[in-house]
């Protein structure tokens, strides 16, 4: 893995972790801005494959719970359904973005991430 690409992961693994603590304290704007700013770095073209799925690993060990019914739906859906509800996910969270409600916005990007974990 190259440099660059290395720390564009940490980046991304750092930005992530950092909007869940500002989640649970309740700084839903904050959280917001930086499950944003990932979702742009992971929409560049400077990752390849190798480095989302790396991400998604990430991902699942960050949402890892003992009773995660998005896990069990997930696991019986098609990936073009699963495609389909990130897609919805995050149309919703752009729609409640621009009106100002960041904890309907955070809410939708962390259950795309959810669908989007491995």
């Amino acid at each position: 893995m190259r440099n660059l690409e290395k720390l564009t992961l940490e980046n991304i693994i750092r930005l992530t972790k950092s909007s869940e603590i500002k989640f649970k304290k309740g700084n839903f704007k904050g959280a917001i801005e930086e499950k944003r700013e990932v979702k742009s770095i992971l929409n560049s073209d400077i990752l390849d494959k190798e480095i989302i799925d790396k991400f998604k690993y990430e991902l699942s060990n960050i949402y890892y719970s003992k009773f995660d019914l998005i896990f069990d739906h997930k696991s019986r859906i098609t990936e073009l359904k699963r495609s389909e509800i990130i897609k919805k996910l995050d149309q919703k969270s752009d729609e409640r973005y621009k009106k100002g409600d960041y904890k309907g916005a955070i809410r939708a990007a962390r259950r795309s991430e959810k669908y989007l974990s491995k």
